[in-house]
This record gives structure tokens, sequence and C-alpha cells, in this order.
């Protein structure tokens, strides 16, 4: 389990690049994978959630504007958003952990990661989401 978390933990500091720098994804991601000592599985599992967000960011991005109403996405910190982003991807698009558990790998991730607000606010967002999801 620790190895999703570490892909998690690389796919987040992907998308932050991404997102804070406009790096390319595969360069993004190809350097981190470089420095990191993981397993091949690992690094496919970056890779796809790293991918997956990509590929659906404007209708995540349209989750978060909904469900994070007092925050423009934009206003958003990058660290937090990018942590929305991994979460309600796993959540909604990818369908391959229970909810629970992305949420909270989430919230991990907003407390090793983000501001000392950062952990209720990814909470707040992510229970509003799970609220209509049925699964």
């Amino acid at each position: 389990m620790m190895r999703r978390h570490r892909a998690r933990i690389l796919a987040l500091q992907a998308l932050y690049e991404i997102d804070a720098v406009r790096r390319e994804p595969d360069s993004a991601l190809n350097h981190l994978i470089e420095e990191a000592e993981i397993t091949d599985e690992t690094a496919a599992f970056s890779r796809e959630l790293v991918t997956g967000v990509i590929a659906n960011l404007a209708d995540i991005d349209k989750i978060i504007s909904k469900h994070a109403t007092s925050w423009p996405l934009e206003q958003i910190s990058v660290i937090d958003r990018n942590i929305l982003r991994l979460a309600i991807f796993e959540i909604l698009f990818d369908n391959k952990v229970p909810v629970k558990v992305a949420a909270s790998e989430a919230v991990k991730l907003a407390n090793s990661f983000g501001s000392e607000t950062s952990a209720k606010f990814v909470n707040g967002v992510l229970g509003s989401i799970c609220a209509t999801v049925s699964r």
C-alpha cells in the first residue's frame, strides 16, 4: 500500500509542476520517476494518475468550482488544487479504489504538503463531492 501512496506523491509533484510552471506532463513525471527509487508498478500508477487528471482536467475543475463555492479555482493554492484534482480523478473517474481511501489519501497529502488549513479544506470539498457519489 505504501507504493500507491508514493505513486500519489509523485503524481501530485508532477501535477504541481505542470500547473505552477507549465511543464509538459511527460517531462515533469519522467524526471521525478528517474530521481525516485520506485518499482515499475509504482511508476506506472503515477503515470496513470497524471494522465487521467490531465485528460479530465476541464471536468475536474468544474467539479472543484461547483463544490468549493467560496473559492474561485485560481485562488485555491496550487498544492490544494492539485490534491483535489488527484482525489476527484480517483473518486469520480478512475473508480479503482474505494471513495474513502481516495479521500483519506488526499487528506494525508494535504497534511504533508499543504498549509495548516489544507487538510480541513480538502476534506470539506471532498466530503461535499463524496456525498453525491453512490458506490
